[in-house]
C-alpha cells in the first residue's frame, strides 16, 4: 500500500468521517492502515450514493469501480488503490463491498421494510458485511466466529434505528418494520408527517431492542476467537452500543423526544466490564448466522494464498488495555459533543 495513499485515506477520514477514524484507532496498530484503507472507501461510496441525483447510477458506476479494483486495476484515485492492496492482501470476497453499496442504495432510495427479517436485510448489508471484513483484517475466517461478526453489526444498526426514530423521521426516513407499527395502530406516512412519541410506538421501539439484545448476546460467544489484542475494542463497542438501548428504554422507549446518550460514569463501568471479558475462556461456537447474513458467510471461502494465517490467541497486557480505556471514555465524550452541535477537534 502506497504510504501517500494511506495518507491520503486517513485525511479523508479525519475531515469526512471521524467515527470511522476513531473506529481505526482503537484497533491495534497492525490492522490500523488497513482498517483506514477499508473505512475510507467505504465513505467515498457512501458519500457518492447518497449524494448523487441516481442512485443506480451511482450504483453502477461504484460496482465499475469494484470491478476494476478487483482486477487490480483501480482508477487513479487513492482510496480506490488502498483498499485494492488490502482486498488482495487479506483475500475479501468481491461480495461483501458489493452488499455494502447495495446497502448504501437503499439507503438513499429511503427504502421501507416490511418486516423484522427485510430490516436485517438491510443492516446485514450496510453494518454486517463491515462487521465480516473487518473480521476478515483480523485474519479470522472461522465462519462461525464471522456470523457472530455479522450480528454485532446488525445488532449495531438496529439499535442505531431505534434511537434516531425521531431523527431519521424528520428527515422523511422511516426503518421501523411497517408490519409492526400497523400492529400497533401506527400510521407510517402520518407517523413521518408529525413525529411524536407514544405507547404504541414505544411497543415498537422496545421490540426492535429486544431483537438487537438477542443478536448482542450471541456476538459476545464470538469476540473470544478473535486475537488478543482486537478484543478489548469489539467487546468495548458491544458494550457501548448495549448501553445506548438501555438508555432509550431508561426514557420509556421515547426516541422521538431527544437523542439517547449513554452518561460517561455508565461507560467507565462498560469499559472495565469490556477489559474483565478480554480474559475470560472463549465458548464453543454452534449457533449458525442471521438467515438474512449468511450469503456474507458463504461468500468467504479458505484461506488461498500461504502467506494468509490466524493470528494465535493471546491476553494483551493490562496496562495498555488501561491506556486504551481511558482514551475511549475520552473519544466518546467527545463525539457525542460534536453530535450535540458543538464543534470539536478531535484530534
Amino acid at each position: 500500500m502506497r504510504v501517500a495513499d494511506l495518507d491520503h485515506c486517513r485525511t479523508l477520514l479525519r475531515g469526512g468521517s471521524r467515527s470511522f477514524h476513531a473506529a481505526s484507532l482503537v484497533l491495534p496498530r497492525g490492522m490500523r492502515d488497513a482498517a483506514t484503507a477499508l473505512y475510507a472507501f467505504c465513505r467515498l461510496a457512501d458519500d457518492a450514493i447518497d449524494g448523487g441525483d441516481d442512485c443506480a447510477r451511482e450504483l453502477r458506476l461504484l460496482t465499475g469501480r469494484l470491478d476494476r479494483l478487483y482486477r487490480g486495476q483501480p482508477d487513479d484515485i487513492a482510496a480506490d488503490r488502498a483498499f485494492a492492496s488490502v482486498v488482495a492482501q487479506y483475500d475479501i470476497p468481491r461480495a461483501l463491498p458489493q452488499a455494502l453499496l447495495e446497502g448504501f442504495a437503499w439507503d438513499a432510495a429511503s427504502r421501507r421494510y416490511e418486516t423484522l427479517e427485510d430490516l436485517c436485510g438491510y443492516a446485514a448489508r450496510v453494518a454486517g458485511s463491515v462487521g465480516v471484513m473487518m473480521t476478515l483484517l483480523m485474519r479470522q475466517r472461522d465462519p462461525r466466529v464471522l456470523a457472530r461478526a455479522s450480528d454485532l453489526g446488525v445488532a449495531m444498526q438496529l439499535t442505531n434505528i431505534a434511537r434516531d426514530v425521531g431523527e431519521d423521521a424528520r428527515m422523511g426516513r422511516l426503518y421501523l418494520p411497517l408490519r409492526w407499527l400497523d400492529e400497533a395502530g401506527i400510521d407510517a406516512d402520518a407517523f413521518i408527517r408529525n413525529p411524536a412519541h407514544s405507547a404504541a410506538l414505544a411497543s415498537v421501539v422496545r421490540r426492535l431492542l429486544d431483537a438487537a439484545q438477542a443478536l448482542y448476546d450471541r456476538s459476545a460467544l464470538g469476540i473470544g476467537h478473535l486475537p488478543g489484542t482486537c478484543r478489548f475494542g469489539i467487546h468495548a463497542a458491544r458494550m457501548l452500543y448495549c448501553a445506548i438501548g438501555h438508555e432509550v428504554a431508561r426514557r420509556d422507549f421515547d426516541s422521538v423526544a431527544s437523542r439517547a446518550v449513554v452518561p460517561g460514569a455508565t461507560k467507565l463501568r462498560l469499559l472495565g466490564g469490556a477489559m474483565s471479558a478480554c480474559f475470560a475462556v472463549p465458548r464453543d461456537l454452534d449457533t449458525g448466522a442471521l438467515p438474512e447474513a449468511q450469503f456474507l458467510i458463504d461468500a468467504v471461502q479458505p484461506l488461498r494464498p500461504p502467506h494468509l494465517h490466524e493470528t494465535p490467541h493471546f491476553a494483551p497486557a493490562w496496562w495498555n488495555l488501561k491506556a486504551r480505556a481511558l482514551w475511549l471514555i475520552a473519544l466518546f465524550e467527545r463525539l457525542e459533543r460534536r453530535e450535540q452541535g458543538r464543534a470539536v477537534d478531535l484530534y
